[in-house]
């Protein structure tokens, strides 16, 4: 009797470990899907974009299986610390504030951001005194959103749920500005009929304090393995050319150096 509940035991013991080890082969890869071209649900239902390719290229490199998860973008960090997903790719800026919260890959490309204006604005100087009483807008809980509060104290702010709903807006003639990462802005105002209405203006935005040092991979702060992993195979698909596949899809120019 003592034999067969030793070998009961251990038979359990190791179906317990394959279960274990068959569940450290899949990660979960958290994005917001309303961010095109990064991150963006096609009319399939099907979660794609730049962020998404480059995620699933990284789980090819590391040998895992992935599946991808939506979440938006006010809940993406909690989401993360949460456990309902292993890691975000989602166009994230690497900055002090967010180190707080989790940890960083090495950036996967840079970030600038821009301020974007109706054609024909009489908007000419980008100075609180300048846009006094203007109406700004951005997608809340960004960087851009932390940008226009710091530096326009003195507009009228208007944040929103997600870029699209900003853009709207734009386009109802409600913002007579909006500040927005600068690739989305630029792919929306040549590549979308809507976007036709506007156009980026002035100098990008480049202020570490607010942009960071790129756009990385967040995972949770105990994750270092992971984190180091993702480093590798990061560097892997630039150098095997599976990066530069992916960025000339979506881009006309190198994302991750920006030339």
């Amino acid at each position: 009797m003592r034999k067969q509940m030793i070998a009961w035991a251990l038979a359990c013991a190791a179906a317990f470990s394959a279960t274990t080890a068959d569940a450290a082969e899949k990660l979960r890869i958290g994005t917001e899907g309303a961010y095109p071209p990064f991150n963006f649900v096609d009319s399939a239902g099907k979660i794609g974009g730049f962020d998404v390719d480059i995620g699933l290229a990284l789980c090819a490199k590391m040998k895992v299986e992935c599946e991808v998860v939506a979440q938006d973008w006010d809940g993406i960090i909690p989401g993360l610390i949460a456990s309902k997903y292993d890691l975000i790719i989602a166009s994230m800026f690497i900055t002090e504030e967010r180190k707080k919260q989790v940890s960083f890959t090495d950036p996967y490309y840079l970030a600038a951001m821009t301020h974007v204006l109706p054609k024909g604005s009489d908007i000419k100087e980008f100075t609180n005194d300048a846009l006094k009483g203007k109406v700004i807008g951005a997608q809340s809980g960004t960087t851009q959103a932390d940008y226009i509060a710091a530096t326009y104290p003195d507009a009228e702010i208007k944040l929103y749920p997600t870029q699209d709903e900003t853009n709207l807006d734009m386009v109802n003639g409600r913002l007579d500005m909006q500040v927005g990462d600068m690739l989305p802005m630029l792919d929306w105002v040549t590549k979308s009929e809507d976007g036709k209405c506007c156009e980026l203006t002035g100098d990008p935005i480049t202020d570490k304090k607010f942009v960071g040092d790129g756009v990385g991979i967040a995972v949770r702060q105990d994750d270092n393995d992971l984190r180091e992993k993702l480093n590798k195979a990061l560097a892997d698909i630039r150098a095997d050319g599976t990066y530069k596949t992916i960025n000339d899809k979506y881009f006309t120019i190198d994302v991750y150096t920006m030339k």
